[in-house]
């Protein structure tokens, strides 16, 4: 859905990503226009697709000071809606995007920055002070909270009783070769490790729907797997994520499959493997119609990855997710 106003500005950085094509499809799509780009690796010819004439930049020192330029040229001109940058879109490595977030900032434009939005709590206390001072806002991506079938979920679950429990068991995994653990994804460090890789828009996701974490235990945690128990305020859940091709059911595998996602609420399965095509477009309609999700958004998620990957496993204690047993005895 096109916008009836003027074209915005956007720059991103991370154009080469995985993710970069879905913002710029959404840029297109809300009708906007990206002028410049960021990446170290110089293998952006998707960009072609979208938006050939955006300026390139490998180094982001020169990114910074294009920027700043286009801020003080409209300035100068008393024309803000020139060349001036109004949002800059952030698909870097995670480690990097408290600094990118600033680099928006500093440069007069509102950041919309992939997930997770930092990898620890007080980052994001100083986001709001750094936001508040700069006078724009820092928006992240949470599609699932715009997926049909979850939104319905919610719905649903709204209407119940308050007190009304549920009994959780999320599964996901997803195979990564040799390459994850020489990227900065393997990296906990850079990427937060598995539970922030993969799992935190999981975990923001059930927080939305059932409520506010009340306990965070953790019964497996090595490079490649994670498993815990969280209490939220309305729902008990029992997760298992993992990165290795030998964990996918022997079913999926015999179809070709190699990822295997499972989310079962009170022992009937819950479906939301279709429909995420056009979620990231959904977002930035949101976000550019003043509705996007917010630093104030993200706080229980960083909180719940960050006490995740600091956390002394427990093994096979408590309540913990079946797949265990395979994996533990």
């Amino acid at each position: 859905m096109k916008s009836t106003q003027r074209p915005l500005n956007f720059a991103l950085i991370g154009a080469a990503g995985y993710i970069a094509p879905r913002h710029m499809k959404a840029i297109k799509e809300t009708g906007n226009e990206l002028i410049a780009a960021l990446d170290p690796y110089d293998g952006v010819g998707i960009m072609d697709s979208y938006f050939p004439n955006a300026d390139f930049f490998i180094e982001p020192e020169r990114f910074d000071r294009h920027l700043d330029k286009l801020r003080r040229l409209a300035q100068s001109r008393n024309r803000m809606g020139d060349r001036k940058v109004d949002y800059v879109t952030i698909c870097s490595p995670n480690y990097m995007h408290d600094a990118h977030i600033r680099l928006a900032l500093r440069n007069d434009a509102h950041a919309i920055c992939e997930k997770p939005i930092v990898l620890n709590p007080w980052n994001v206390d100083a986001l709001k002070m750094i936001e508040k001072e700069s006078g724009n806002k820092v928006y992240t991506i949470l599609q699932l909270r715009h997926h049909p079938a979850i939104v319905a979920l919610k719905e649903k679950i709204d209407s119940r009783p308050k007190n009304q429990f549920h009994d959780i068991d999320l599964t996901y995994i997803t195979s990564r070769g040799k390459w994850y653990h020489r990227s900065w994804k393997g990296n906990m460090e850079k990427s937060g490790g598995i539970g922030t890789n993969i799992g935190v828009h999981f975990f923001d996701m059930l927080a939305w729907i059932f409520g506010e974490v009340k306990e965070n235990q953790v019964h497996l945690l090595t490079e490649t797997r994670a498993a815990g128990l969280l209490e939220l305020q309305r729902a008990r859940v029992r997760w298992f994520l993992s990165l290795n091709y030998g964990d996918v059911p022997g079913t999926f595998k015999t179809n070709g499959k190699s990822t295997y996602r499972s989310l079962s609420i009170d022992g009937e399965e819950f479906e939301f493997s279709e429909g995420f095509t056009d979620l990231h477009t959904i977002s930035y309609e949101k976000i550019l119609a003043g509705k996007g999700y917010g630093l104030h958004d993200v706080r229980s998620s960083i909180n719940t990855v960050y006490d995740i990957r600091n956390a002394k496993p427990k093994g096979l204690k408590g309540n913990y997710h079946p797949l265990l047993k395979q994996i533990l005895i």
